[in-house]
């Protein structure tokens, strides 16, 4: 009997340093989430992304000359595909955070016998799996309808992947901050739309003044941008190697700091 309540304490932890099946139901139930509406968050995104590259294509034509080496279709594809994964992969996070504080299932999450850790993996993973899910859909059918090809998985797959986890993380920071949907849209609307626009998805930053260009260098939207478009064409905007030094350290501090607002409660215990 004394064994069994040693054994048992309440409060003591018993699933070692990781709980891997509570982290797994966390992320299968935040992929859910997303997946029972999926017209929402897949086939709009990725309708999003043919409308805008079907009417630019119309509205340019033939006349539009190449962009690195390349016609401006495919760099113009490749370039919305990962607009839409910053888009979405912040959305995702920040709203399963905003929603969970608004109806106080968030909660259940904090006291259930998962760490800080654990629930910004899973929430932070599935934020990144919505943005694959979309980048892969929509690979597809721009490699079946454009000669677009790709010429390396592991980058393609590693910026992706890195973007992800970015804005995954940054999605719960953003949802932890908010107090309601209203700063919720303004921090969508003026700064993560405005920046996934204005980081080379739609021309090349050799076109930007020099202050601009060198600006660009350090803003890791940029970066996730050229890097995912380098897996298809082949030529890099800026430095590959100050890209991915750059996106790996704000990713880390990104999802530290996400962590940590988790740990201490932040917006969330009273």
């Amino acid at each position: 009997m004394v064994e069994l309540e040693k054994k048992y304490q309440i409060g003591v932890r018993r699933f070692g340093l990781i709980n891997w099946v509570g982290t797994f139901s966390l992320l299968k139930k935040e992929i859910l989430r997303f997946i029972t509406v999926s017209g929402q968050t897949l086939a709009g995104p990725i309708l999003t992304s043919i409308l805008f590259l079907t009417v630019i294509s119309l509205a340019i034509g033939d006349e539009r000359s190449n962009v690195l080496g390349v016609p401006y279709i495919q760099f113009l594809a490749s370039g919305l595909i990962m607009m839409q994964v910053i888009q979405q992969s912040f959305a995702h996070s920040s709203s399963s955070v905003m929603m969970g504080k608004m109806m106080g299932t968030i909660t259940d999450i904090i006291h259930s016998p998962l760490s800080a850790a654990e629930i910004t993996i899973a929430i932070t993973l599935a934020g990144a799996a919505r943005g694959l899910l979309i980048a892969l859909i929509s690979t597809i059918i721009f490699v079946i309808f454009l000669d677009l090809t790709i010429q390396s998985y592991f980058v393609w797959f590693f910026f992706l992947l890195i973007g992800g986890i970015f804005m995954g993380a940054a999605g719960i920071i953003a949802g932890l901050h908010a107090d309601k949907f209203d700063q919720m849209s303004t921090l969508t609307n003026f700064i993560i739309v405005p920046l996934s626009f204005l980081s080379g998805t739609f021309y090349s930053i050799d076109k930007l003044p020099h202050l601009l260009k060198s600006i660009s260098y350090y803003n890791p939207f940029f970066h996730m941008i050229d890097g995912f478009r380098y897996s298809f064409i082949g030529q890099l905007d800026g430095s590959f190697k100050i890209g991915i030094t750059l996106l790996i350290a704000v990713s880390f501090i990104t999802f530290y700091l996400a962590y940590y607002l988790f740990d201490k409660g932040y917006k969330i215990k009273s």
